[in-house]
C-alpha cells in the first residue's frame, strides 16, 4: 500500500519530535559535565560531519540516489545563513543555558511552545494562513507553558531558566520559517552545511568564552546526542516533513515532543513532576490535538511557478509537466528531482501550506 505524501509528512513529524524530544533531557545529563556552549557547538559539528561524510558517500557510491533530491543552489545560501543563525547558534546557546536552572520534565513541556513562536512568525512576518481551531490549540498550549513558567519566588514571577526556554522556541520558530523557503531541497546536504557552518561558529564562541573541552569519550557523546537529536536525524524529518506540511502546521505537530521529552526525563532522573506540571501537560494535550486534527480545503489559484524538488507526478501539481532528456528517471516509488514549471491553475482540495499552497487568502 503507497503511502500519501501526507501521510508520510506527519510520519516524519512524529519521528522529528521523538527524536528531539528525547534528545533534550540526555543534553541536560551531559550538562553535569560540558560547559553550555562548548556542548552546543558538539550537538551540531557531530551532525554536520556526519551527514556531510553521508552526503560525499552518497554522491560518490550512490549517485543514482544521490540525484533524487534537489541540490542547494546559490539562491539558497541567504536562507541558509538565516536558518543557521536562529536554529544552530542563538537556539542552542540560549537552551544549553536554560537547561542548566530547568527542571529536565518542565523544560520537555515547555519546548511544546515551539509550535506557538512558529504559528506567529508563520502568520505575522511570513503571512501563512491558520484558522480559529489552530490559534485555540495555540491557547492551549501557552496556558500549559505559563503554568510551567510560573514561580512565586522569582523577583520578576516567572522562572528566568524557563523563559530562556520560551526565547529559544522563538528563535526555532524563526528557523522553521526560514527554512521553508529551502525545505524542497536535499535535506542532507542543508543538514551538512547548517552543521559544519552552526558547529564552527559555536566552537570559536566557546574557545573565546575560555570554555573547556571534556575527554573524548564525552565529546563523542555530545556529537552522538547532535546526530540524533537537534542538527541531525531529527532535522532531516523536519525538513522532509516542512515541505508538505507547512510552518505552521509542522511546527504545530512537532509540538508532540514533549510527551518523549517528559518519559525520558523521568527515566533519566527520576524526577517527580512539578504541582502544576499534570495541569499544564493536559492543556498541552489538548492543544496537541486540535492542531494535529485540523482539515483546510477551498477553492484556490495556483500562480506560475519554476522551482526543483523531489516530486512524484500522480498527485495534483505534477501530472502534467514536461520532461525533457536531462530529466533523471523516477525511482522505484515513482520520485525524482528536477528543474521544473508549474502553469496557473484554479483547484479545490483539502491542503495545507506545503511548496505548492503559499497562497493568500
Amino acid at each position: 500500500m503507497k503511502v500519501s505524501e501526507s501521510t508520510r509528512g506527519v510520519l516524519y513529524i512524529l519521528a522529528a519530535a521523538f527524536f528531539f524530544g528525547s534528545a533534550a533531557p540526555l543534553a541536560k545529563l551531559l550538562l553535569t559535565n560540558i560547559a553550555p556552549v562548548t556542548l552546543a557547538s558538539l550537538l551540531y559539528m557531530g551532525s554536520g560531519l556526519f551527514f556531510a561524510g553521508y552526503w560525499l558517500m552518497r554522491r560518490t557510491f550512490f549517485p543514482a540516489n544521490h540525484a533524487r533530491e534537489a541540490p542547494v543552489e546559490r539562491c539558497d545560501l541567504p536562507w541558509m545563513a538565516g536558518s543557521a543563525l536562529f536554529g544552530s547558534i542563538l537556539a542552542t546557546i540560549t537552551l544549553m543555558v536554560s537547561l542548566q536552572y530547568t527542571p529536565a520534565a518542565t523544560a520537555a513541556v515547555l519546548l511544546g511552545f515551539e509550535a506557538v513562536a512558529t504559528t506567529l512568525v508563520a502568520t505575522l512576518i511570513f503571512h501563512e494562513q491558520v484558522g480559529n481551531r489552530i490559534w485555540l490549540a495555540l491557547a492551549c498550549i501557552t496556558a500549559s507553558c505559563a503554568v510551567l513558567t510560573w514561580d512565586p519566588t522569582s523577583p520578576f514571577g516567572f522562572s528566568l531558566g524557563a523563559l530562556g526556554i520560551i526565547l529559544t522556541c522563538f528563535f526555532w520558530g524563526a528557523d522553521t520559517n526560514i527554512s521553508r523557503h529551502v525545505s524542497g531541497k536535499d535535506p542532507i546536504q542543508l543538514v551538512s552545511v547548517k552543521g559544519i557552518s552552526g558547529g564552527i561558529t559555536l566552537t570559536v564562541i566557546a574557545l573565546i568564552l575560555g570554555q573547556p573541552y571534556p575527554e573524548p569519550p564525552l565529546i563523542l557523546a555530545g556529537m552522538v546526542v547532535g546526530i540524533l537529536g537537534f542538527g541531525g536525524i531529527m532535522t532531516v524529518c523536519f525538513l522532509k516533513s516542512l515541505r508538505v506540511l507547512g510552518a505552521s502546521r509542522a511546527g504545530a505537530l512537532f509540538s508532540t515532543n514533549p510527551i518523549f521529552g517528559v518519559i525520558v526525563s523521568l527515566l533519566i532522573f527520576r524526577e517527580l513532576p512539578e504541582p502544576g506540571f499534570i495541569i499544564a501537560f493536559f492543556f498541552m494535550g489538548v492543544g496537541t490535538w486540535l492542531l494535529v486534527s485540523e482539515k483546510h480545503s477551498h477553492l484556490h489559484t495556483h500562480e506560475p511557478l519554476r522551482h526543483s524538488h523531489r516530486h512524484t507526478h500522480d498527485d495534483l501539481h505534477h501530472d502534467d509537466h514536461i520532461h525533457g532528456p536531462e530529466a533523471p528517471p523516477v525511482d522505484k516509488n515513482g520520485f525524482h528531482s528536477h528543474p521544473h514549471w508549474h502553469k496557473q491553475e484554479e483547484h479545490e482540495h483539502p491542503h495545507r501550506p506545503d511548496l505548492h499552497h503559499r497562497h493568500k487568502h
